[in-house]
């Protein structure tokens, strides 16, 4: 996922994209200033404490970049100054949020607050402040911008302003204001009750758990007669022991998936999708908050004030878009139910046993090993983490003719001794651009795997560039008995997924950082990371990188084979769920009922509308879907990339993957543009007219390639939805 800072000031996403080769030429690369030591290269970070001077020297050239633009200089002046301001401001909010979530050392994490803290408050002045938003409507009304892209900054920059309600009366931009705040309490308190509320069970024996998880439990042990828990180490009498299985996702996830079992998984899945219960009244609170301020800015619910600067353009488009996937989707999902039940009749000899929820993961599993005779040992014995940075690697030099490589950290510019610094160099344009690994799980960190943008990139004059800068977070864990991360295949593909976030920043070469990368239209941001997993499934990739732990062996083509045979087994009920999840998010942020919805009921009843699994009565699963937070009435976003992106494999780079042909297309056509151009612009230019098609004043991506990959042809022209 992309990592994004709630500011209204900017555009909500990272940096990238790339002038055409022969512009690049002109450029000297501007690299983050590395002449004194201190975090991310910012010499004013060489200590905690250094984040308040960081906050106060951008709120002074803030200050003096305002004087200046509120003197009304010519309107190119007003959107360079302008995107000074953002850059300035956004290095301090996304370098804090980078520390807050990465860095071990409490004063650093605690100082990042701090500085998150005060320069959001400084962002309200800004959002607010009618001399910007007056000097940002002269330029972009008064004809003189030469620029298509100065323009588009412009006008952008102007309706980033309306959309915090600057053109509104005093009152309602007060509640605006006020609502707002509200809401980043909110969003922060349901993430919070997250980390803090994982809710827990507690199994005996100890028997019950298989030995391939219990690494990931806490040991516990009871007096035989069965008296609350206590730990393990506790003396005195005889004890049972047991485990704890802390319900967060990550550990649920692996215990549906390898418990035997039946009643641990039962216990599991309810206790896990029944917490945070605080979040049920956050989440009522949030919706309530954001209806209010999208009526107050004239919009009928906030999924239309949210879409409607998308290429979408409204939750009617949106839902249409959605419910016809739904109808294609379901008669192969049903099959697919139908199949695992079968399964799990014959092999729990009881013709009346219904398939629950928790029985998915464990049977699916049961019945890919079976069918493809697939180890995920075996597997992962093919991806060493060391092997697959160099197919990150290879996709580089392959298609962009580039190469990526480990450089030395400055003292102080790293926060852990795990985290490598990598360079993207072109021979003949120099360094494109900076990547950050820091991909080792470890305690306190944030919990996925995600891009952080740092510096965006930008034109600083006729002859210097702002290169890139970003960070690539994961959480890969070394296997029991080895020192180095060997990864699952669903790593991997999570792996090239941020990578391909990472690209669209790092071949940046907009003029303005503004538009830079992965700062576009939500539901486009998406695409290059999806884009990229086709890249984790190719053998003519795979075969460059992926070579045995301790062998050299390179993966056997057959082997590849039986994983997409397996992947594509339960593709239908995969993609069904990711439906529901996008419905979900619509229609909690839709139009309101005049009282308050009940949001168990509402996920209850889609869930009933559009899959064949039942909803376990008293769970809120929802209560842990964190994409409602940043994604609000977004999630959809998911779907159109994988759209775009299966059109985009089909026809630019299927035939040759790795063919320095394919990679400039997706450069010149695509990842250098960033949000400088209309996205709908760019998806045509790249793939042709037939990649989209409008709907309703709305875009819809063009479902075929997506339909023919998954096998769901015959469904759609059933359904005359083609």
């Amino acid at each position: 996922m992309i990592h994004r800072s709630a500011l209204m000031f900017r555009s909500k996403h990272l940096p990238s994209c790339f002038f055409a080769t022969h512009r690049a030429n002109f450029y000297t690369s501007v690299a983050p200033d590395n002449g004194e030591s201190g975090l991310y290269g910012f010499g004013v970070l060489k200590t905690a404490k250094g984040f308040r001077r960081f906050v106060d020297e951008a709120i002074e050239r803030s200050g003096e970049l305002i004087s200046y633009i509120s003197g009304m200089p010519s309107s190119i002046e007003i959107v360079q100054a302008m995107d000074e301001i953002s850059d300035t401001v956004c290095s301090v909010v996304d370098s804090a949020e980078l520390c807050r979530n990465t860095h071990p050392d409490r004063e650093f994490v605690e100082e990042a607050n701090r500085a998150a803290m005060k320069i959001h408050e400084y962002l309200h002045f800004l959002n607010t402040n009618h001399s910007l938003y007056n000097a940002v409507i002269k330029a972009e009304q008064d004809g003189l911008l030469q620029t298509k892209e100065a323009w588009r900054a412009a006008h952008s920059l102007r309706i980033d302003f309306e959309k915090g309600g600057i053109h509104l009366p005093r009152d309602k931009l007060e509640r605006i204001n006020q609502l707002n705040v509200n809401i980043a309490h909110l969003c922060r308190e349901f993430s919070e009750n997250i980390v803090n509320d994982p809710s827990y069970v507690d199994i005996f024996p100890a028997s019950r758990i298989p030995k391939c998880i219990q690494h990931l439990l806490r040991p516990i042990s009871r007096p035989m007669n069965g008296t609350p828990s206590e730990p393990l180490w506790s003396r005195g009498g005889i004890k049972e022991k047991g485990f704890r299985i802390t319900t967060d996702p990550g550990t649920l996830s692996s215990v549906l998936q390898w418990t035997p079992d039946a009643e641990v998984r039962k216990q599991s899945y309810i206790q896990g999708n029944s917490a945070p219960r605080a979040n049920l009244s956050v989440l009522d609170k949030l919706i309530a908050s954001r209806h209010e301020l999208a009526q107050i800015m004239g919009y009928k619910s906030y999924a239309e004030f949210a879409v409607h600067p998308n290429m979408a353009s409204s939750p009617d488009v949106v839902m249409s878009f959605l419910l016809d996937l739904s109808t294609i989707v379901r008669p192969k999902a049903d099959e697919e139910f139908k199949t695992i039940r079968d399964f799990k009749l014959k092999r729990c000899d009881q013709r009346n046993e219904d398939l629950e929820p928790w029985d998915e993961s464990y049977f699916t599993g049961m019945m890919k090993s079976s069918a493809y005779n697939l180890n995920s040992s075996v597997v992962a014995s093919y991806f060493p983490l060391s092997q697959c940075i160099e197919g990150l690697k290879v996709l580089v030099e392959s298609l962009f003719g580039a190469t990526f490589y480990s450089i030395p950290l400055t003292a102080g510019e790293s926060w852990h001794p795990d985290v490598l610094k990598m360079v993207l160099h072109h021979p003949e344009e120099g360094d494109l651009g900076y990547l950050y690994l820091d991909l080792y799980s470890r305690e306190g960190k944030y919990p996925g795997c995600a891009h952080f943008a740092i510096k965006g990139g930008r034109r600083i004059s006729e002859t210097d560039y702002q290169l890139p800068v970003v960070a690539l977070v994961c959480n890969f864990s070394a296997s029991t008995g080895s020192s180095t991360p060997r990864l699952n295949h669903w790593e991997v593909e999570t792996l090239f997924h941020e990578f391909g976030h990472a690209l669209h920043s790092l071949l940046s070469r907009t003029d303005y950082q503004h538009f830079s990368g992965t700062r576009v239209v939500l539901d486009l941001a998406e695409t290059p990371a999806n884009l990229f997993e086709y890249y984790a499934w190719d053998y003519r990739v795979l075969r460059t990188f992926a070579r045995h732990y301790s062998t050299g062996e390179v993966i056997p083509e057959k082997l590849v084979e039986s994983m997409k045979g397996a992947k594509k087994m339960f593709a239908a009920t995969e993609l069904q769920r990711q439906v529901f999840y996008a419905l979900i998010d619509q229609t909690l942020f839709g139009e309101q009922s005049f009282s308050p919805r009940d949001t168990i009921s509402v996920v209850g009843d889609l869930k009933r509308q559009h899959t064949s699994w039942k909803h376990v009565e008293g769970t809120h699963w929802h209560t842990r879907f964190n994409h409602l937070l940043n994604y609000g009435a977004g999630y959809y976003s998911y779907l159109y990339a994988k759209c775009f992106a299966a059109s985009i494999w089909k026809e630019v780079c299927s035939e040759d993957p790795l063919s320095l042909a394919t990679g400039s297309a997706l450069r010149t056509k695509f990842l250098q543009h960033g949000g400088a151009k209309e996205p709908s612009d760019l998806l045509k230019e790249l793939v042709g007219d037939d990649m989209l098609r409008n709907y309703n004043n709305g875009i819809i991506p063009n479902i075929s390639n997506l339909c023919e990959e998954m096998e769901l042809m015959e469904h759609a022209k059933q359904k005359s939805i083609l």
